[in-house]
């Protein structure tokens, strides 16, 4: 595998040319590549929606529910059966193993819900399949608002859908707050009284001409025809002429008991943005476009073309646009790409300072090498640019060094003895080639297990291990081949320089040479704004390009200027005396008697015992995910009862006006009633069940308000005074989504055994001074009419429930009459008959009558009518009815602790009726798979690294101890969560502990090995000592390069190359505090521990193994003697 290092030195320009067209590919996979906030994530649940008009919620159940899940729990890879059933629908959720086969699924799906549909009672429309992904949420919305009629903002508003749904990079649009034109019928009660008809006959005329009949067909002659009858409306003359009945010579029609006009359908929701009616358009990108050109797209299209709208339109109509995710996604990559150049500068600060100006830029060659090629990768593979991909450089910048900095520091001892740059640098590539290799096996190790997360949170983490594979890989190329080919050429060029600078000493004063050298460093700074502004400011990809290599010719140019200015070097000449320093008199100190190892390593137990210790009583506790600053949040607008749209509008408003006067506020949109935004489940938990309506809610800028936290706080106050109504406020939700951390789900067959076990439940959360947003999946109050109809009665009289339930039809929403074209719309309208709204009462159905064959018959002789219970849903999981029962945690309490004290309630008291099962969902669910596989993977990473490092080694003792230092990493993670009073995360620090795994074991190897390459030419003892002597600057170095890289991470310190100036915890930054903690923490506590353990543990093991031989000789020694004594 070395021949690979000596191939690429005698093919030096074949590789300076791959250098070259790997920096060329990186950028341009940068520029195209798509950039999002979160990764696209594909959720392996399918929706089934079957509406069926006017069926309940119980025969819903019975009818549609049950054989549906009879056929679809039979699938394969099946994990969860969700079902509802309520008024006129029904609805399956089935969620999938994260491995599915989507196509096998969707048409098993198909398959099993067309046998489901064949047992389905008449009246049942199609079926739909709908499937979910987080791209397919709205990242802009474009409210149009206005002084102007409904109907000119309807068109308005559906021009801009159609010229929006034209850009390439959106999916789809929504529109919310529009209503469908219509045709209404009208029918005035006294001209039925007047013609003499009756609801029944008017009902019987409309219902049998509302047909298109195939009459079959018919053959003549040699030729066969089809014959229809068609039914349909072409002009509202149609419909006025639809005849009725005969009264004498005259016949009655449609007309004359009835008004037609172009009216909406029934307005069911209402949205307002910020105050004022509005429309929304809700656009979804395409999965793997680039969320920010597509916002960019959308909105220089919408306008360019309102500004071709006459100047009365402009100002009468405003379009807006809100919600925008490309704010937050320009904001996050803009803060990680100023993250990843501050990791760059630290760690650059601190190679330079530690080896020098050219051993420096070698090893800054490949930290952007390395990106462009892990770029290229991501753009092979079609992975969007996200905050994990970013974060993932971020964390890698001190890693990818490691490599670079072992062979770079090796190449300058062999300089210094005068080998040739060329021949050094080949020489330290083949030196280091194994245990850069292994150190970086074992890196990749510990992230390769974490590929095949399970769940959301393991979709959402998915990019971070491989953005971590991907740069360690171009990492190993780049130190390997790269570099010595690049150290070499680099060497050569500095001996040009040297004669060059050489030169100008002889041919120019100082004086004339400090001129030109401050000359031509302040050209050279200009010319770095002058790249910095092209490239982040104007986008001039050509004049950056130009810039860079004029800057390239100035940097030479200063370092010859800089070189003639420096005394005349000498070479250092290699020396065979040895002579020990420092460190290796304290090591020599430790190792040299077989009492100080031990007093070492006890030291190193009892300080690890001492921080687990103190970490179990004064630890925070353990969250789900992080929680950080956030942008957006949604009021869920609560109240109970049977409410008109207007009365629960009535409501919204009060909530709204008192949000819209809040400071840090800067767009409101509400909506009462059904429907909203898609989006909302991203802003929060799913809605309680008594919501009459939302208000979402965008505040300013991070960087110029105060603490979302507190705005939202300060608007709960104001809530609290407002009567008769209640406002749940849901934060923005950032990362995996879950539902609220306590979420107790009963389950079982009897629905008052279920009532009654979430009543219980209820109160015990109730009482709880913890829990906040406390609330459950009860049925709400409220009533149902049910008319009964006396079937008796309506045989006697001749009628039937169809004819009945159709009469009361013209009394609620009408009967169907048809679709018709008309001039304003460029769809069929609906044709409906009806009441007048003033009629449409309960009492009009009383009076409505039957024509039978003993004369006219009220109906309400052959029906009766009683309020019922209302019953909104029924919920089903895994074919049982469940309740649910949901709540937060107060600021400052842990929910952990208080599921554990839950749990405890549960089993101790047994508090449940019998035959009611309970569990924990949603949150606690995800926290304890999360937790088990991360578990697996810390365990499955240390069982492949010991491999590696066994066949590396060929030595068990030796092997364990490189692991050591993963153990002892974790206490200086406990140690970090202390200093920083940070919680434990399960995602973030988790992912940080398993992490940890593979990087804090490379200063070991690298330990190790040097050890072992000693000890084959010199006694144990001062093998150690030499190890430790020649290791520990690349050991530290690979150690605070990493640390520095993350540093201004841990602290929340952003830098802002664009602008000039620093952010302290914006909103990205902090997501990624507490994994940075860990590592920064984890990986310096495990580093000092390291340069003690190590050698006092290689130390006692030579020492306990003399003392065992030397037992052992004296043994040998002492037998023999004891045989020769006589025998008495």
């Amino acid at each position: 595998m070395k021949q690979i290092v000596d191939w690429a030195v005698h093919r030096a320009r074949m590789v300076l040319f791959f250098v070259v067209l790997s920096l060329i590919a990186g950028i341009y996979s940068y520029t195209n590549l798509p950039k999002e906030g979160e990764p696209d994530i594909e959720i392996p649940v399918v929706f089934i929606s079957v509406p069926f008009p006017g069926i309940s919620a119980e025969d819903s159940e019975a009818l549609l529910v049950k054989p549906l899940e009879r056929e679809l729990s039979e699938l394969k890879g099946l994990k969860q059966l969700s079902s509802t059933a309520a008024e006129g629908y029904a609805g399956i959720a089935l969620e999938f193993d994260y491995n599915w086969n989507r196509e096998s699924a969707l048409a098993d799906i198909r398959d099993k819900a067309n046998k489901a549909e064949s047992k389905f009672p008449d009246g049942a429309e199609q079926y739909s399949i709908n499937e979910i992904n987080f791209s397919e949420f709205p990242i802009v919305i474009v409210t149009v608002s206005g002084n102007v009629p409904e109907r000119t903002l309807t068109r308005i508003s559906k021009d801009l859908q159609d010229l929006i749904e034209s850009v390439p990079n959106v999916l789809e649009t929504g529109l919310s707050g529009v209503r469908d034109e219509m045709i209404e019928v009208l029918i005035d009660p006294l001209k039925l009284e007047l013609y003499n008809v009756t609801a029944g006959e008017l009902y019987a005329v409309v219902n049998n001409n509302n047909q298109l009949i195939a009459a079959g067909d018919v053959e003549v002659g040699s030729g066969a025809y089809s014959i229809k009858i068609p039914s349909s409306f072409r002009s509202a003359n149609d419909v006025y002429d639809l005849p009725i009945k005969t009264n004498g010579d005259r016949l009655i029609r449609l007309g004359d008991i009835a008004e037609i006009k172009l009216t909406f359908k029934d307005r069911f929701g209402m949205a307002r943005f910020n105050g004022q009616p509005t429309m929304a358009i809700q656009v979804v990108k395409r999965k793997g476009s680039n969320l920010i050109q597509a916002v960019e797209d959308v909105k220089k299209l919408v306008n360019e073309h309102t500004e071709a709208w006459p100047d009365a339109l402009k100002n009468s109509v405003k379009v807006n646009f809100s919600l925008d995710n490309s704010k937050q996604v320009k904001g996050m990559v803009g803060s990680l790409e100023s993250a990843v150049l501050t990791a760059i500068a630290l760690v650059m600060i601190v190679v330079l300072a530690s080896l020098g100006t050219r051993s420096a830029i070698l090893v800054g060659f490949a930290i952007p090498t390395s990106f462009m090629l892990t770029f290229a990768f991501l753009a092979v593979f079609n992975i969007a640019i996200s905050n994990i991909v970013m974060f993932g450089l971020i964390l890698a910048v001190g890693m990818l060094v490691d490599g670079a900095i072992i062979v770079v520091e090796y190449a300058d001892k062999e300089i210094k003895k005068n080998v040739g740059p060329m021949r050094a640098y080949t020489a330290a590539a083949k030196r280091m080639f194994w245990p850069i290799i292994s150190s970086t096996a074992t890196t990749l190790c510990a992230f390769l297990p974490m590929l095949f997360w399970p769940g959301v949170a393991g979709q959402f983490m998915g990019n971070l291990p491989l953005t971590i594979i991907f740069v360690l890989s171009a990492s190993l190329v780049v130190v390997l081949i790269y570099l010595p080919v690049v150290g070499g050429v680099s060497g050569r060029i500095s001996r040009n320089i040297e004669r060059l600078a050489a030169k100008m000493r002889n041919r120019l004063s100082v004086l004339i040479r400090i001129l030109l050298f401050l000359s031509v460093t302040v050209i050279t700074i200009m010319t770095a704004f002058i790249i910095l502004k092209a490239l982040f400011v104007d986008g001039n990809q050509s004049l950056t390009i130009l810039c860079s290599f004029i800057f390239l010719a100035e940097c030479l140019s200063i370092s010859v200027l800089l070189s003639s200015l420096r005394k005349t070097s000498y070479v250092e000449q290699s020396s065979d005396v040895y002579v020990r320093n420092s460190v290796g008199k304290f090591v020599n100190f430790l190792v040299n008697n077989p009492i100080m190892p031990v007093i070492t390593i006890l030291s190193c137990v009892f300080l690890l015992f001492s921080i687990f210790k103190i970490y179990q009583a004064n630890g925070k506790g353990v969250e789900f995910f992080v929680s950080t600053e956030f942008d957006q949040a949604i009021a869920h607008v609560r109240a109970r009862g049977n409410l008109s749209v207007n009365e629960k509008d009535r409501l919204v408003r009060m909530v709204e006006q008192e949000i819209i006067g809040t400071k840090g506020v800067e767009a409101v949109f509400a909506f009462t009633g059904p429907g909203g935004f898609t989006n909302a489940d991203g802003l929060g938990d799913s809605k309680p069940s008594d919501t009459i309506g939302g208000i979402q809610i965008e505040l300013a800028s991070w960087d110029k308000r105060r603490s979302g936290k507190i705005i939202v706080n300060e608007i709960n106050q104001k809530l609290k005074a407002l009567p008769g109504v209640k406002a749940q406020i849901s934060e923005q939700i950032r990362g995996p989504s879950s539902p609220k951390p306590i979420f107790i789900r009963v389950s079982g067959s009897e629905r008052n055994k279920l009532l009654k076990a979430t009543e219980i439940i209820r109160k015990k959360l109730d009482g709880n001074p913890n829990l906040k947003d406390i609330g459950d999946t009860r049925p709400l109050p409220g009533i149902d009419w049910q008319f009964d109809v006396d079937m008796e009665a309506a045989g006697r009289y001749g009628t039937d429930v169809s004819t009945i339930g159709g009469i009361i039809q013209l009394v609620t929403k009408g009967i169907n009459l048809g679709t018709m074209r008309t001039d304003s719309s460029d769809e069929e309208l609906e044709i409906r008959v009806r009441f007048p709204e003033k009629d449409r009462l309960l009492s009009t159905i009383d009076d409505l009558k039957v024509r039978t064959t003993l004369g006219l018959v009220p109906i309400s002789n052959l029906l009766s009518r009683k309020p019922v219970p209302k019953i909104d849903n029924i919920s089903r999981v895994d074919r049982s009815r469940i309740f649910d029962i949901s709540a937060d945690v107060v600021e400052g309490a842990n929910a952990n602790k208080e599921i554990k004290d839950l749990e405890k309630w549960f089993k101790l008291e047994n508090p449940l009726p019998k035959e009611v099962n309970w569990e924990f969902t949603g949150e606690a669910n995800d926290q304890a798979e999360s937790q088990a596989f991360l578990g697996i993977a810390f365990t499955g990473a240390l069982g492949l690294m010991f491999v590696i490092l066994l066949a590396q080694f060929n030595s068990f003792y030796n092997s364990v101890l490189v692991l050591l230092a993963v153990i002892m990493s974790t206490g200086g993670v406990m140690l970090g969560m202390l200093i920083m009073n940070q919680s434990f995360s399960v995602i973030m620090t988790g992912t940080g502990i398993v992490a940890l795994a593979g990087i804090v074991v490379n200063n070991n190897i690298v330990l190790i090995d040097t050890y072992q390459q000693y000890s084959r030419s010199m006694n144990t003892i001062e093998a150690i000592v030499r190890t430790v002597e020649d290791r520990i600057r690349p050991v530290l170095l690979t150690t605070i390069t990493t640390m520095a890289g993350l540093t201004p991470m841990m602290f929340g310190l952003s830098l802002d190359f664009q602008q000039g100036g620093y952010t302290i915890n914006e909103p990205t930054v902090t997501w990624w505090t507490q994994l940075a903690t860990a590592i920064v923490f984890g990986l310096g506590f495990a580093t000092i521990l390291t340069l003690l353990l190590t050698p006092t543990l290689l130390a006692l093991r030579y020492w306990v193994g003399k003392l065992f031989f030397s037992t052992f000789k004296r043994t040998v020694e002492i037998k023999p003697k004891a045989n020769t004594v006589p025998a008495e």
